[in-house]
């Protein structure tokens, strides 16, 4: 049986979910992209509702790092196991080892360039792997620049940021899913520090 066969089985089983916003839910035992200039909140958004540690790939020659008193405001730095490659090839294998070894709930990828369908097969794969084997939510996140685009993720969503006098705001797009159609959304900081949908954007045609 071929890898497309085997990912498009597995996915019609019914697979535990990632809560984001109070809003959406993202399958685990899956790979999804997030894209955007505010991705990286997005992912600890998302990693706030992920029991225990969480991998985060990065490449080590990369300039862009996590900030971490920032991080500190959406969640515990603590929770964080870093992993830095050397080289290309080894950013994407790390992850699809990460989440084949299901020891974490959540992994992501922190990639300078949005991947091909092939990796995102293997991640499908592996993340399906970790489910099975250790009954873990096995998430994985693919962050990518720009607009993203990497073929046969789980969904995309992109986070752009909408601040204004008032308050830190945010532009949520959910730019594909295989259990939605698109979307956008305004995300509002309120006084105590919590984030949530405030709105639906309508963008013109």
């Amino acid at each position: 049986m071929d890898m497309p066969m085997l990912t498009r089985q597995s996915h019609r089983h019914d697979r535990p979910g990632v809560p984001l916003l109070g809003r959406f839910r993202l399958s685990g035992g899956r790979a999804h992209e997030i894209c955007g200039a505010a991705r990286r909140r997005l992912a600890l958004w998302l990693l706030a509702g992920v029991p225990g540690p969480v991998i985060w790939i990065r490449p080590a020659w990369h300039p862009d790092r996590l900030h971490m008193a920032g991080v500190r405001g959406e969640i515990d730095p603590s929770r964080l196991i870093m992993v830095t490659p050397e080289r290309p090839e080894d950013l994407l294998w790390v992850m699809e080892e990460a989440l084949r070894a299901g020891a974490v709930a959540a992994v992501i990828g922190d990639l300078p360039e949005a991947p091909g369908l092939t990796p995102i097969r293997r991640l499908h794969l592996a993340a399906e792997a970790g489910v099975a084997a250790h009954g873990q939510m096995a998430l994985g996140l693919v962050l990518t620049p720009g607009g993203g685009g990497a073929p046969g993720v789980e969904s995309r969503w992109r986070l752009e940021p909408a601040h204004d006098t008032r308050a830190e705001g945010w532009h949520l797009s959910r730019l594909r899913a295989r259990d939605g159609g698109p979307g956008d959304w305004l995300v509002r900081r309120d006084r105590a520090g919590h984030v949530a949908i405030c709105d639906r954007v309508v963008v013109p045609a």
